[in-house]
């Protein structure tokens, strides 16, 4: 079977990855760092059918296009079954590393966002009318970088009981949060005033004070925009409990992308 992408062609590592050729090889040596180098399953003797670098590659390509595994190996010379063992061990390697230091001043904005997914497992019907799970991601919100990823919920569930279920609360500890109104009953959350039952209106301070808030909210909103822009997210057919490396991994390439 005749290889078609390889990154030992630099003019495939943008186009399917979004990342320069020197950002891609940074990344590759992280993930040989966390195990990519392994030999096949443990076995002496055994290799790999791809080298560590084309494996990488894969995987960002599958997340991007959504292609199917059938589609995606005989661009990479291999078979559909040995592309899926590639994102099996490949993709939780790339997934996105616990921030260890911040500044004291650094602010959080929380969302989450509907991932149509095809287990029915976990996913349930939302308000989307597909059978969704439910992702959280939280940004810097200077840096734009994610800092955390959330464990998928079902999608018909509230952000409110998300946001502690999926154990993003407990990455944020002790920073300061932003989110939208979604979100009541987590005092730890600064949300946008609300109006009075009485349906009288805000008063001007807290208008402005809203309208800064939503402003500086819209960033996370843009950033779940920009991590859809891999196909995946818009459509996830493997299985539910894959999902969370997935968005985490893309979470990683996001930030790699944004930060140059």
């Amino acid at each position: 079977m005749v290889q078609v992408i390889t990154a030992s062609q630099p003019e495939w590592i943008a186009p399917f990855t979004g990342l320069e050729p020197r950002q891609f090889r940074k990344l590759v040596r992280l993930v040989a760092k966390r195990g990519g180098d392994e030999i096949a399953d443990g076995r002496p003797g055994r290799q790999r059918a791809l080298p560590l670098t084309d494996r990488v590659l894969l995987v960002a390509p599958y997340w991007r296009t959504n292609l199917t595994m059938r589609q995606i190996g005989p661009l990479f010379g291999v078979s559909h079954s040995a592309a899926h063992r590639v994102i099996d061990t490949i993709g939780p390697l790339l997934a996105l590393a616990p921030v260890r230091k911040r500044r004291i001043d650094a602010v959080a904005i929380v969302d989450g966002t509907l991932v149509p997914t095809r287990d029915h497992r976990l996913a349930t019907p939302s308000k989307n009318y597909r059978y969704s799970t439910n992702v959280q991601v939280a940004i810097d919100a200077d840096t734009r970088l994610v800092i955390a990823t959330g464990a998928p919920q079902p999608g018909s569930r509230n952000d409110c009981t998300i946001y502690r279920d999926s154990g993003i609360a407990k990455q944020l500890a002790d920073r300061r949060v932003m989110a939208d109104g979604g979100y009541q009953g987590n005092p730890d959350v600064v949300m946008p005033y609300r109006k009075p039952r009485d349906s009288s209106g805000l008063p001007e301070w807290k208008e402005n004070l809203n309208t800064t808030h939503r402003k500086i909210r819209a960033r996370v909103e843009h950033v779940l925009a920009r991590m859809k822009n891999f196909k995946i997210l818009r459509d996830h057919r493997r299985a539910a409990n894959t999902l969370a490396d997935t968005v985490s991994g893309i979470a990683h390439l996001h930030n790699i992308i944004l930060a140059g």
